[in-house]
């Protein structure tokens, strides 16, 4: 994950009001939240001006973005997943090396 990808990744959290350790759950009740105030249907027809839609469309991209942030975990569903012969950090690195909170630190 670049630089770049992370910025995106912050802003989604800070426009969404979550805190650091914000659950999944956290994240779709932010969202539901913010698109009852968000949503073009909120808005007053004769009022074009009001900045709900455009802000809707921020939400749901900011929402998209913690999202697919999320997806790329991979949890086992079982104790032992059957491969002995894997390192404890080879199994971490391998669910989540790719994150720059926990991954590998760049020297």
């Amino acid at each position: 994950m670049n630089s770049e990808q992370w910025k995106k990744i912050l802003a989604a959290k800070d426009f969404l009001g979550l805190d650091d350790h914000a659950t999944l759950a956290d994240i779709k009740r932010a969202y539901r939240r913010l698109a009852k105030k968000h949503h073009p249907d909120a808005t007053p027809k004769h009022d074009a001006d009001h900045p709900a839609a455009p802000n809707f469309v921020r939400l749901t991209e900011a929402y998209q973005t913690l999202l697919d942030y999320c997806a790329r975990y991979r949890f086992p569903l079982t104790h032992d997943d059957g491969n002995h012969e894997v390192e404890p950090e080879d199994w971490w690195m391998d669910r989540f090396g790719h994150d720059p909170l926990w991954g590998k630190v760049k020297r």
